[in-house]
């Protein structure tokens, strides 16, 4: 057994996987056999779901069965949404209001509370159609609106847009919303997913396993970083600085220009390719392009000065924003899309299940002596 400390885990193999695959010198994403740029192109999120629950992309009528299934559960139960009322009127930070009601659902679903790969897929299914509604939902009603019901004969991009803003969205603006889910859906073991697997590890439910992730992308170093991307933007926008110029005085401050580098890709993120093109063509239908113009700028100074490249989170930044999403609900929108693969790498845990149970070195005091707590 090697003593090496890898902290971190890094390049540390804990797992196989068939659901996705990351060449970051290649810039290169695969779910299940399939390009990210193929996918994001011609499937719905429906679609890559049942990808990564399956194992294969499904036919017309197993793709029509599932959506109809997956929107049979939007709905959420009477006292969920009261602890989200309250969630909202207490103010709660969005990502803690999604973590709560999220594990609250486990009590109104009669699939859960074991690791039976029929009962947890199905357990899955139903918080993946759930957590679009709690995220609206909490979002009108700390706003002072009322909530608006899911509507089953909208795709889950539209329904969730169309629960958030009170209409339905216009095709061009669903058929972002769903590519971008779709570029969200998995990433290998990223830190929610491992969150999530060594919680299901334990033969926990899906529930727990998903709250876990939940709480693990809330943190700064994962799931916050495109509202993070989108607050500095907006902070170099109100400056009276060019964005060259505020992006060296920050550097120059020892201040981090957020949405670049990542801890696996070497090269610019695939994702990243096709949400800048998405955010072009929204500023374009919009008759205001300076967040696209903004941030190509700042991409190309990082890219020639500091040899950095833009992960997925500096596009999806700009996208969320002109379509009209508030920043701070950014990172549950994550989560409401990444909880795809947090299904996936959960079964596959429950497939062939070890206890995770890492150890560490320990460097603490030797050899001391307990004395009597009246002689301390």
């Amino acid at each position: 057994m090697s003593d090496e400390l890898k902290k971190g885990l890094e390049d540390v193999l804990v797992a196989e996987s068939d659901l996705s695959f990351i060449d970051g010198d290649a810039g290169k994403l695969v779910y299940c056999g399939y390009a990210i740029e193929d996918l994001a192109r011609t499937a719905s999120y429906e679609e890559v779901l049942y990808l990564l629950w399956h194992g294969d992309l499904p036919t017309r009528s197993e793709l029509d069965a599932f959506r109809a299934d997956m929107a049979s559960h939007r709905e959420i139960d009477d006292d969920v949404l009261a602890l989200i009322e309250n969630l909202a009127a207490a103010d709660a930070d969005p990502m803690a209001a999604l973590r709560t009601a999220a594990s609250a659902l486990s009590a109104h679903d009669d699939t859960a509370g074991g690791s039976d790969p029929d009962d947890a897929r199905e357990s899955g299914k139903r918080i993946t159609a759930k957590l679009p509604t709690i995220v609206a939902a909490f979002t009108r009603l700390r706003n002072g609106d009322d909530v608006v019901a899911p509507r089953d004969d909208l795709g889950h991009a539209a329904n969730f847009l169309y629960m958030l803003n009170g209409e339905a969205p216009d095709d061009v603006l669903a058929d972002v919303f769903d590519q971008a889910l779709v570029l969200h859906a998995d990433h290998g073991l990223n830190a929610s997913t491992f969150s999530g697997m060594v919680t299901a590890s334990t033969l926990a439910d899906v529930h727990a396993a998903v709250t876990s992730a939940i709480g693990t992308l809330s943190g700064s170093l994962h799931g916050g970083a495109n509202a993070n991307v989108m607050r500095m933007l907006k902070e170099v926008d109100d400056s009276d600085k060019d964005p060259l110029s505020w992006v060296q005085d920050a550097l120059a401050n020892g201040e981090r220009v957020m949405g670049f580098g990542h801890r696996v890709y070497n090269v610019k993120d695939p994702r990243a390719h096709i949400l800048s093109e998405r955010s072009e063509e929204l500023g374009a239908a919009a008759g205001d392009t300076k967040w696209y113009e903004m941030s190509v700028a700042i991409e190309d100074y990082m890219a020639d000065e500091k040899g950095l490249a833009p992960n997925v989170d500096f596009y999806s930044a700009s996208t969320y924003y002109q379509m009209g999403i508030p920043v701070d609900i950014y990172t549950p929108i994550f989560a409401m899309s990444r909880v795809g693969g947090w299904v996936g790498h959960v079964l596959e845990q429950y497939d062939d299940n070890r206890l995770i149970r890492p150890r560490a070195r320990y460097v603490g005091a030797e050899d001391r002596d307990s004395t009597p707590l009246d002689e301390r």
